[in-house]
C-alpha cells in the first residue's frame, strides 16, 4: 500500500454497525484532511435542528439564512465549517470543485455572489482523530469506507444517506442499512 493510498482524504466513512449507542451511530462522515497527523471530517446526516440564520449574525442572503444547519461532529461544537461547489473551483482542497473553509467572512462572500450551480452546507463542529486513531478504528472494523461524490454530499437527503450509500456497497450491506436506530424497535 503506497503511502498516498493509506489516507482517506475524499472518502466517506460510514458506521459499520459497531458504532451503536454512540455519537457515530449510522453515521456518513466525509475525510476532509487526513495525514499522518490526523484526520478531521464532517458528519454530512446529523441536524441541529437549527437553521444557519439561528446561529449566524451576518450579512447572508435569505435562502442560506434558512438552510439547515448540520452537526459536523462532536467536537468544538461552536467551530463553524462548511463545504461549497461550484461548476468550477481551481483551488478545490477536499475533492474535485469541493471546498471547506471555516471563515465567516469567506461565508458572506460566497453569499453575495451569485452562482445558479453553487450549492453550500454548513457545519456546527466536526469530527477529528488524532494521529494513528482512525486507522484504529478502521482496524477494529468501526468504519466501512466508501469514495465520496458531490452527488450523495449535495443531493442526497442526510436522513438517508447512510443508508443509500450502503445500497450503492451492494447485496451485502442491504441488511445492515435496514438496521433501526434503536434495536429495540426491531
Amino acid at each position: 500500500m503506497s503511502a498516498k493510498s493509506k489516507f482517506l482524504k475524499g472518502q466517506f466513512l460510514l458506521d459499520s454497525g459497531e458504532l451503536g449507542g454512540s455519537f457515530f451511530q449510522h453515521t456518513v462522515i466525509l475525510v476532509c484532511s487526513h495525514d499522518a497527523e490526523g484526520a478531521f471530517g464532517l458528519v454530512l446526516n446529523r441536524a441541529t435542528g437549527k437553521t444557519v440564520g439561528d446561529a449566524l449574525v451576518a450579512d447572508l442572503p435569505d435562502t442560506l439564512k434558512e438552510s439547515p444547519l448540520l452537526l459536523g461532529g462532536p467536537v468544538q461544537p461552536g467551530a463553524l465549517s462548511f463545504l461549497h461547489t461550484d461548476n468550477f473551483l481551481p483551488d478545490a482542497n477536499v475533492l474535485p470543485n469541493l471546498q471547506l473553509d471555516h471563515s465567516l467572512d469567506e461565508l458572506v462572500e460566497l453569499g453575495g455572489s451569485f452562482s445558479p450551480t453553487q450549492k453550500i452546507k454548513l457545519f456546527a463542529g466536526y469530527a477529528g482523530w488524532s494521529p494513528g486513531q482512525l486507522e484504529g478504528e478502521l482496524k477494529r472494523k468501526s468504519w466501512l469506507t466508501h469514495p465520496a461524490s458531490l452527488d450523495l454530499i449535495f443531493e442526497t437527503d442526510p436522513q438517508q444517506l447512510w443508508q443509500t450509500i450502503l445500497h450503492q456497497k451492494g447485496p451485502k450491506y442491504r441488511l445492515l442499512a435496514q438496521t433501526p436506530e434503536d434495536l429495540s424497535w426491531n
